[in-house]
């Protein structure tokens, strides 16, 4: 039988599900928009798809310490209402004939800015909401809507702009961050906010030490500071070779769009599968041994896009291989949402969401970029298989031991 998590989680949910759709809609839209209405050189290219998410990384992992001490649901509301505005100046400049470059990475910023605020909101508005116990169940339900969003959203962004013209999905993106904050103004709970003279960073009586108090969190509990670890690298080297594996596809390998949006778009159905059996088989086999399972397996199966090939033959290869990947990762990201949520005292959870994303999204473009240049130097082939080597070493990083001890002390 469903767990009810109550309407205010309902209400919550559904702002994060139409804001999520929006999002995976416009999936590639700016480079698109960059390519074929601007007709920016391939550096620009690169550059708007590294360098804005790292300086969104900055400027959100200072707005940490802002949003812990103001209640979240007006933050919320501010945040969407700042990415419809954003979004929507595009096709509005477009209409004009005034889009350039530098406003695409001015919105690219901006929206990437608010994305890692708006979820360091949220996550700390949900365990206000939910009891520790059910934080499994909330974080399944967030995780599968993000996987049905991947599988169905580029698709049909994709065929809107082949009928509609390029600036569309960024229309839908906007209009659906504006139905989210609609969303977020129909909570009728209670909401939380930490008191300044409450606040780790407060009692320090400094800015920076305000910043810092999620970091420090982070890297005191042993728990958190080796799921932090392992995530950021796993997510980066994963990152690492989006961009490679679609140079592979669809240049060297000739693929055509379609069977290109169907490698990444049916293997997303996996993760939405995953999520939904995350909590089964939490409470049949245990949570934490679901979650060292489950990152085991994520970090096994991209080794497997080394033996990519040509033709139809290397596109089941990599729906084969990205489905058990994205199936492996729809059953640890709700677990490890929870215990991260469940190990992060509510006076420090909006600034822990904030550091977390910021740094992996630091991490991340940093690796695009290297390994970028290592494909430049051996070939995209090579370096995603150097990829999937690395990435059987990142289980190591997991808190294994402190996991099973933390097991039983409470059994």
């Amino acid at each position: 039988m469903p767990v009810r998590l109550g309407r205010d989680v309902d209400r919550l949910w559904s702002a994060y599900a139409v804001s999520t759709y929006g999002t995976w809609l416009a999936f590639g839209a700016f480079p698109l928009i960059a390519v074929r209405v601007l007709h920016v050189s391939a550096f620009a290219v690169s550059l708007l798809e590294a360098v804005g998410p790292a300086v969104a990384a900055l400027v959100a992992f200072a707005l940490g310490p802002w949003i812990e001490h103001r209640p979240k649901r007006p933050v919320m509301i501010v945040l969407d209402l700042v990415r419809f505005a954003a979004l929507a100046s595009v096709p509005l400049s477009y209409m004009l004939g005034l889009l350039a470059y530098g406003q695409l990475l001015g919105v690219a910023v901006v929206c990437g800015t608010a994305n890692i605020a708006f979820g360091a909101a949220s996550g700390a508005y949900l365990k206000h909401l939910v009891p520790g116990e059910r934080l499994l169940v909330a974080a399944g339900r967030f995780e599968g809507t993000n996987w049905l969003a991947t599988a169905a959203g580029p698709p049909l962004g994709g065929a809107l702009v082949g009928l509609l013209g390029p600036v569309v999905t960024v229309t839908a993106d906007a209009v659906s961050h504006l139905l989210s904050a609609l969303g977020v103004l129909r909570i009728r709970g209670t909401d939380v906010a930490v008191a300044r003279e409450e606040g780790a960073g407060a009692r320090g009586g400094t800015r920076r030490a305000a910043l810092l108090a999620g970091l420090r969190r982070i890297l005191r509990d042993r728990v958190l500071s080796r799921l932090f670890l392992n995530s950021t690298l796993v997510g980066g080297l994963i990152m690492a070779t989006a961009p490679l594996l679609a140079v592979l596809l669809l240049g060297r390998y000739h693929l055509p769009a379609w069977q290109y949006g169907l490698a990444f778009g049916v293997p997303a159905l996996g993760g939405f599968a995953g999520a939904r059996l995350s909590a089964r088989l939490a409470a049949r086999y245990g949570r934490h041994r679901v979650l060292i399972v489950s990152g085991r397996l994520r970090s096994l199966f991209p080794l497997g896009l080394a033996f990519v090939g040509p033709g139809v033959p290397g596109l089941l290869t990599v729906i084969a291989v990205e489905g058990l990947l994205i199936t492996c990762m729809g059953v640890f990201n709700p677990l490890h949402a929870a215990e991260r949520l469940r190990r992060t005292p509510p006076e420090l959870a909006a600034r822990v969401l904030s550091t977390w994303s910021a740094v992996s999204r630091l991490v991340q473009a940093a690796l695009v970029v290297l390994w970028g240049a290592l494909a430049t130097l051996t070939g995209p082939l090579t370096a995603i298989t150097v990829s999937g080597v690395l990435l059987l070493a990142t289980p190591l990083l997991l808190p294994v031991r402190e996991l099973r001890a933390t097991a039983v002390s409470v059994g």
